[in-house]
């Protein structure tokens, strides 16, 4: 990447990986490295910043998208995307520097740990991903009347789609609502398609009489399968990360 030029300017776009994309196929096409990329709506406007603003480009998107996979590889697509829903802040600009490298150099840039940006980009997807897989395990489904079943989740990353996408697939014929009570976001799935909504005024009913009979017979199996002489803390939270516990319908002990 020696012969970028790096610009004295901030990006901003519109937050979503189509948006993120369209700044990286600006970037690549001029050759340009922005000192920070920030989504719009966090962005704290400061005087000494120039900025400039990037629409997304879903044409342009879906270039980038597609010569992610053909060009670097379906690896390096995968950690990009799980990376971009780290919720650690500055995530854009290593992920510009690892694909614009990546497109230089192709697959062996996941080879070069020793770079910072790499380096950041694989810690991302790592914890990202790996919270996504446990919460497949841990979520917890309430029925709230009519067939319609609701789960809650605090997670740290923005993994709420991708573990929609999963429960969509086991469950396609039920009707579900997952809540982001981190960032105050719903999937709303009805056995056909589903929506991501803003959930800052959704009321969510109480839980039926059926689900609160079924609820007290989990927590009286739950409590009579647990053998008091060997509670183990240590690898009860190893398993079951006491952060989760709160959004658990049995209560760890």
């Amino acid at each position: 990447m020696s012969n970028w030029k790096l610009v004295n300017m901030t990006y901003l776009y519109d937050g979503t990986f189509d948006g993120f994309l369209s700044i990286v196929f600006y970037s690549y096409t001029n050759k340009t490295l922005p000192q920070k990329i920030v989504p719009k709506d966090s962005y704290i406007p400061n005087f000494l910043d120039k900025t400039l603003y990037i629409e997304t480009d879903f044409e342009k998107s879906k270039r980038v998208f597609t010569g992610i996979e053909k060009n670097i590889s379906y690896h390096t697509l995968f950690y990009t995307y799980y990376a971009f829903l780290s919720h650690e802040k500055e995530k854009e600009i290593s992920l510009l520097k690892y694909l614009c490298d990546g497109f230089d150099i192709g697959p062996k840039i996941n080879n070069r740990i020793t770079l910072f940006y790499v380096f950041h980009v694989m810690n991302m997807q790592k914890r990202a991903y790996g919270e996504c897989h446990r919460l497949k395990g841990l979520l917890r489904f309430q029925e709230i009347g009519n067939h319609l079943y609701y789960a809650k989740i605090h997670p740290d990353n923005n993994i709420l789609e991708p573990l929609g996408h999963h429960f969509i697939k086991r469950l396609p014929s039920q009707n579900f609502i997952i809540h982001d009570k981190t960032r105050n976001i719903c999937l709303i799935y009805n056995s056909k398609e589903y929506k991501m909504i803003d959930a800052t005024n959704l009321k969510i009913p109480d839980i039926s009489e059926e689900e609160q009979k079924y609820q007290e017979l989990w927590k009286t199996f739950f409590k009579t399968i647990a053998i008091s002489e060997r509670k183990n803390h240590k690898c009860q939270m190893q398993y079951m990360p006491k952060k989760y516990w709160k959004d658990l319908i049995e209560e760890p002990y």
